[in-house]
């Protein structure tokens, strides 16, 4: 598919996420293929989304498992909520969650259906849970997915490699390589 009908969402590319010991481990390579990825759309003219995750102190927006544990994290304004320092989002939407879906609670559909989006390209943090969540909800809404894998990561290998497996699998999400991506936006 061309970069005409396709988004980049870049999922919880927050300095928070990369403190923990198995992503800032692969941080640089992670960010370096998002980079690529970012430079590519933006040449093809694909609309760029940074999606983020951000908690208010009030528990009003915190998980059941935030709640359980009486312990919130990602507040706003707190400096782990900031996108990552490496990559410039000049030009790009921002859209706040507070879920693992980028979906949920949010007008992400909205704005897609807008720009006459019909496949999402992910890249971010983390597989087993925001992306993966992220993915299966644009299977839900009709939109393709297509996960970059150079350019996700998770704190744990296994937990990624199954999940994007079970994706694949259920024919939810397809996967492409950085290269793979832009050669079909510019294609």
């Amino acid at each position: 598919m061309s970069g005409r009908h396709s988004a980049l969402l870049l999922i919880d590319l927050q300095e928070a996420f990369f403190e923990e010991p198995a992503l800032a481990a692969v941080r640089s390579e992670v960010i370096g293929s998002v980079r690529a990825l970012a430079e590519g759309a933006r040449r093809s003219e694909v609309p760029i989304f940074v999606i983020t995750t951000e908690h208010s102190r009030d528990r009003s927006t915190w998980t059941l498992s935030m709640l359980d544990d009486d312990q919130g994290y990602l507040f706003h304004g707190d400096p782990g909520t900031a996108v990552v320092r490496e990559l410039d989002t000049e030009g790009m939407t921002r859209v706040e969650k507070t879920r693992d879906s980028a979906w949920f609670g949010t007008d992400l559909l909205l704005r897609l259906r807008n720009l006459q989006v019909e496949q999402v390209v992910i890249a971010g943090v983390s597989a087993h849970a925001c992306i993966a969540q992220t993915a299966r909800d644009a299977y839900a809404n009709n939109v393709r997915a297509v996960i970059v894998t150079e350019a996700v990561a998770d704190e744990r290998a296994d937990h990624m490699e199954k999940v994007l497996d079970q994706l694949t699998g259920d024919r939810q999400a397809e996967l492409a390589t950085v290269k793979e991506t832009i050669g079909r936006w510019t294609g």
